[in-house]
């Protein structure tokens, strides 16, 4: 049965009398993910998760649309690594444009990026399209950073992780080498002090810092702590679509 918030599976029956208040579009990447992930754990991640919180905010109401995730990401520090595919920030921007055309010629004013790559940062996108579209509100979240780890997972991490390794197990096991084929994870951090600091950055080149691709250990990782992690995430997630589709964007201030 499609389901009517997923526009790869509803169709024209439904639509051509439907309203939609706001656009959802996950945005991935497909790149290694230790020894033990699959390339596609970006886009099986947003994927899922922009799904699921759409349905609690389909059901609550809100009129939202998930259009089809972008698998390709910024991957510009992983050149070496075999396979890594790299959209350019210049490229995701006319994409972006292009999408924009279409939703705004079509009367849907509002577009959240579901951002499920750390590599890909939108925000000097996003001011410059929000300057070429005035009727447009564009937005985006990185679900990976919306709650406490803590309250969830045992040992910290930025990729294949503890995280993202109980995620697959949740909702891919079957993509999922066995256990002892997990790398360890360990990161080789910058000499150079203000860069461990956080306060001036660098791009990572991702074969220098990782010998396996990996940034954290997972070898805690679980099917059980994925599973609730994934649950508060769509929660939360999904009450924000609710709260961006039921907004008056004109009146966002107080």
């Amino acid at each position: 049965m499609s389901r009517p918030y997923v526009l790869a599976e509803t169709n024209w029956k439904h639509l051509k009398n439907e309203s939609i208040e706001l656009a959802i579009l996950p945005w991935a990447a497909t790149e290694a993910h230790n020894y033990h992930l699959p390339y596609s754990t970006d886009t099986i991640e947003g994927t899922a998760i922009a799904e699921e919180s759409a349905k609690i905010a389909w059901e609550q109401g809100a009129k939202v649309m998930v259009l089809p995730t972008i698998p390709f990401g910024v991957n510009t520090g992983q050149s070496d690594i075999y396979l890594d595919m790299n959209l350019n920030p210049s490229t995701q921007l006319s994409i972006l444009k292009d999408l924009i055309t279409v939703l705004d010629r079509q009367g849907v004013h509002k577009l959240m990026i579901l951002n499920s790559h750390g590599g890909n940062n939108f925000k000097s996108i996003i001011r410059e399209l929000s300057l070429l579209f005035s009727n447009m509100f564009i937005c985006f979240t990185f679900w990976p950073a919306m709650l406490d780890r803590k309250h969830y997972f045992d040992i910290p991490g930025d990729h294949a992780d503890e995280m993202e390794t109980s995620l697959l197990l949740h909702l891919a096991p079957e993509l999922v080498l066995p256990k002892k084929d997990w790398g360890s994870g360990a990161e080789k951090k910058n000499k150079i002090k203000a860069f461990r600091e956080g306060w001036a950055w660098t791009e990572r080149p991702w074969s220098k810092i990782s010998e396996d691709t990996g940034v954290g250990d997972p070898s805690m990782a679980s099917k059980e702590k994925g599973e609730r992690f994934f649950k508060a995430v769509c929660e939360k997630m999904g009450q924000l679509f609710i709260d961006i589709a039921q907004a008056d964007t004109n009146d966002l201030y107080e």
